[in-house]
């Protein structure tokens, strides 16, 4: 089967690229307006881009119910600075519940060491980041934005480095799939890379 996008309406491309791109890392979003209110959110279109320097990518997308970007992407713009928090097993139902605010998710704010924004204590891991640049790909429906934004500091729970890495069998992350599903990484296995072929 071929499927030609430019064919398909907002919400079955949508359907398309979530149920194929799977499972996909949570970036649980803090960030702060310029009058110090507080802002959380979960995006699933989340990566590294590079370690030199250190910079992480999310993608919030257009707001169908408020007919624009969404509040992350506003705030962003306007602080420079936000902190992604990592999801694991004991924070799901929060970042679940936090599509608007800390306090409503029953999360509780931790002054991040070299930037403003909060990070989520809870949270595992915290990657305090600086914005580098913002990429607006469309600014209406099924739109989105790429935002860069350059690590400047990390937190990282107590006992959960080993030797500089950071097993997943004690990180126990979680993954978004498509529409409601999310995914337990517990099923691990290792392929060891071969060298290439003289």
């Amino acid at each position: 089967m071929i499927i030609n996008p430019a064919k398909l309406n907002d919400t079955n491309r949508y359907k398309l690229i979530t149920g194929s791109i799977v499972p996909r890392p949570i970036a649980w979003v803090s960030t702060m307006d310029k009058a110090g209110t507080l802002n959380l959110a979960p995006f699933s279109y989340f990566t590294a881009v590079s370690t030199n320097p250190m910079t992480l990518l999310f993608c919030p997308g257009w707001s169908s119910l408020r007919g624009r970007m969404k509040d992350t992407l506003y705030n962003v713009r306007a602080v420079g600075e936000f902190v992604i928090n990592i999801v694991d097993e004991s924070t799901k139902e929060g970042m679940n519940l936090s599509a608007t605010e800390f306090e409503w998710a029953g999360v509780t704010a931790a002054a991040s060491q070299a930037i403003q924004v909060p990070r989520v204590a809870e949270a595992p891991i915290a990657f305090e980041c600086t914005l580098q640049q913002i990429v607006v790909v469309n600014e209406g429906p099924g739109g989105g934005a790429a935002v860069f934004g350059e690590v400047k500091s990390i937190y990282v729970r107590d006992g959960l480095l080993e030797n500089g890495r950071i097993p997943p069998e004690k990180l126990q992350p979680i993954g978004r799939l498509a529409g409601s599903s999310y995914a337990h990484l517990n099923d691990l296995f290792t392929m060891n890379r071969l060298p290439p072929p003289e």
